[in-house]
């Protein structure tokens, strides 16, 4: 019998022992940090992994691949960390994977002004879902907004996405506006939802 580790490449690591593949009741233990620029990476693929997970069936697969491929690349979570954009990540406690994380930037949302800030996306792979790292990566954005003097935290919502807007919502934001969202060249209804903090 061949061992595990035979016949792998010059330089591939042995796989840990210790490590297991999770099984599907079994929580992900997580850690929350804060991002940095070389997590850029990370963030592009956790985002257009959860965008397609989360839009497969509302949106065309041209759609998704086109945004995915301008709003999900690396070089726009390079644009968005360096352009004063801050962020956490959510990543399993063992092995650093990220598997979701928030970004808090100035506002681009109608109905933004002084003092607001935007939670420009949140999201969390499936498989953190039920587990605290939503709420988390929650707390961590609303707790700097504070730290900032920040007057609200801002986000847009997919129209549709009840998930989402039930979540937000038990965190205590209320609708205050909706504007067209384009995804690969179509527009759909988006909300914006604030929380004064």
């Amino acid at each position: 019998m061949m061992a595990v580790s035979e016949g792998l490449p010059a330089g591939f690591p042995s796989p840990d022992p210790s490590r297991k593949v999770r099984g599907e009741d079994e929580a992900v233990p997580f850690a929350i940090r804060a991002a940095v620029p070389n997590d850029a990476g990370a963030l592009a693929l956790v985002g257009g992994a959860t965008f397609l997970e989360t839009f497969a069936g509302v949106h065309t697969g041209a759609e998704i691949v086109a945004h995915c491929a301008e709003a999900h690349s690396v070089a726009a979570y390079e644009a968005l960390l360096r352009g004063g954009a801050e962020a956490w990540v959510a990543e399993t406690a063992g092995t650093g994977a990220v598997l979701g994380y928030a970004v808090l930037s100035g506002p681009r949302l109608p109905g933004a002004g002084e003092g607001d800030l935007e939670l420009k996306r949140i999201y969390t792979l499936s498989v953190l879902h039920g587990g605290g790292a939503g709420r988390a990566l929650l707390e961590a954005c609303v707790g700097r907004a504070r730290e900032r003097g920040a007057r609200r935290v801002m986000l847009g919502v997919f129209s549709e996405n009840a998930r989402a807007i039930a979540f937000y919502r038990r965190a205590g934001f209320e609708r205050v506006g909706e504007y067209r969202f384009d995804v690969g060249g179509t527009g759909y209804l988006d909300w914006v939802m604030a929380l004064v903090v």
